[in-house]
């Protein structure tokens, strides 16, 4: 018998399987991501070739068309206009265009910004509110009361657009940032409480009434001692609710036009010229993917640390 290895550690072999596949996992996940990347740095004419080309010559006009309108000039016209004053008005030039203003895509983006992190904060705070309450007092129906808050996710949200749109109609709540922060707080609440009440209930009550002993208020135990110790919790709630809060496209179609539309519905309208403009859609995507992994990776090392780490009030 080989008592060399525990039996609990995995053999050699078992190691590298799992390393095989989760890097074959890794390379098909990022092959899209990858491509939306590239399409990002073509140019029109190379984004719509096939055979598709992996080998290309990087630039820039999807980006500069992302953050630019443009209009189709005779070259009569353009014959008549002064030198470019800078590198994208001589790239739009060769397309036979000039730039007759910038694109409302900045303004939507910062749009989705307020309103993602708007609404990812409410939930997550609410949602700790609720769950605290649910995990240490004797709350009547506690259980009926839970099953409610869950039901609220068997549904898909879309389902009820019809009344959320007259109601927000008569509530003037229609194309603001207020009410897509509302809307998204209330779909996201559900998953915030059942998601923080597992991670309360972990949390040893002696933290608090330790804490109380010292002269803490149950709100001050809940913000110091309690929410530190729930980090772990908070930071995967908070992932969660965000990318549906950014990522989010029913509603922000029929909700939003003007003022707080998100990014989401204007990304698939940009046209370009002869059709949609790929490379800067796949500009717009790519920027719009960069607040998420930026959050994500922010947000890594509490998902990493254990939910009793940090015990010992300082």
């Amino acid at each position: 018998m080989d008592t060399s290895r525990s039996y609990l550690e995995p053999s050699s072999f078992s190691k590298k399987m799992a390393a095989a596949i989760i890097i074959v996992y890794a390379v098909i996940t990022l092959i899209p991501i990858s491509w939306m990347v590239m399409t990002s740095f073509k140019n029109v004419d190379s984004a719509i070739s096939y055979p598709p080309e992996v080998l290309f010559e990087p630039s820039l006009e999807g980006y500069v068309n992302l953050f630019t309108n443009r209009s189709r000039q005779s070259q009569e016209y353009l014959d008549s206009l002064p030198p470019p004053e800078n590198w994208y008005e001589e790239l739009v030039r060769s397309r036979e265009m000039v730039i007759t203003g910038p694109s409302k895509f900045l303004g939507r983006y910062s749009n989705s910004m307020i309103i993602g992190f708007g609404s990812t904060f409410a939930s997550v705070f609410l949602g700790a509110l609720a769950a605290y309450a649910f995990s240490r007092f004797r709350v009547p129906l506690k259980d009926d009361l839970l099953f409610f808050i869950l039901s609220t996710r068997m549904f898909p949200p879309i389902a009820v657009a019809v009344p959320i749109f007259i109601m927000y109609r008569k509530l003037g709540l229609g194309d603001t940032h207020l009410g897509m922060i509302i809307l998204y707080t209330v779909v996201n609440l559900s998953l915030a409480v059942w998601l923080l009440k597992g991670f309360m209930d972990e949390i040893p009550k002696e933290y608090e009434e330790a804490a109380m002993i010292d002269g803490y208020s149950r709100l001050q135990a809940f913000f110091k001692v309690v929410l530190p110790q729930a980090m772990t919790g908070i930071a995967a709630t908070a992932i969660f609710c965000m990318i549906f809060s950014w990522n989010e496209y029913a509603f922000a179609v029929l909700l939003t036009q003007f003022n707080a539309q998100t990014a989401p519905p204007f990304i698939p309208t940009i046209i370009g010229e002869g059709g949609l403009d790929w490379p800067a859609i796949g500009a717009g995507t790519t920027l719009f993917l960069l607040p998420v992994m930026i959050f994500t990776i922010i947000l890594r090392k509490h998902l990493l640390r254990g939910i009793t780490f940090g015990a010992v009030r300082k």
